[in-house]
């Protein structure tokens, strides 16, 4: 099966400005209450926000940590971001993948359009659909406190 027959393409709906879901999306601070699946778990956040520039998300888990990491290769505040991920060891998935996120003014506040492309699995895209979900609940929580 193709990397891209496992892409896979998430929307959700904020009553936020795009102006305040990008920020939430691109600042460590914000990032580190919302970019991890299990509310109680650790996270940090290193964010080097530039074209070329690196990020990382080290999130707490049971057996220790794993880290997601990846560069910036679009930047378009508030509207869009492009960047890639990949997973450090111990996490058995290691392919770099891409993450595109666009943040649309909706009659309700932002519309988040996420879509994560070159899951090598059926079992990684499953997988990343469930966390991008849950994180996605946690962002929206975060930014209509604001």
């Amino acid at each position: 099966m193709s990397a891209e027959a496992n892409a896979l393409r998430l929307a959700r709906t904020v009553a936020a400005t795009p102006e305040q879901v990008f920020e939430a999306w691109t600042s460590s601070g914000m990032m580190e209450r919302w970019k991890h699946p299990d509310p109680s778990a650790g996270v940090e956040v290193d964010v080097d926000l530039r074209v070329g520039g690196r990020y990382s998300i080290r999130l707490e888990v049971d057996d220790g940590h794993v880290t997601a990491h990846g560069a910036y290769r679009e930047i378009d505040p508030p509207c869009r971001l492009v960047y890639t991920w990949c997973w450090r060891e111990p996490h058995p998935m290691r392919a770099e993948t891409l993450v595109t996120v666009e943040f649309v003014p909706a009659e309700e506040g932002t519309e988040i359009r996420l879509s994560h492309e070159g899951l090598p699995t059926p079992e990684d895209k499953e997988g990343h659909e469930e966390g991008w979900k849950t994180c996605l609940e946690r962002l929206v929580d975060l930014v209509s406190e604001r």
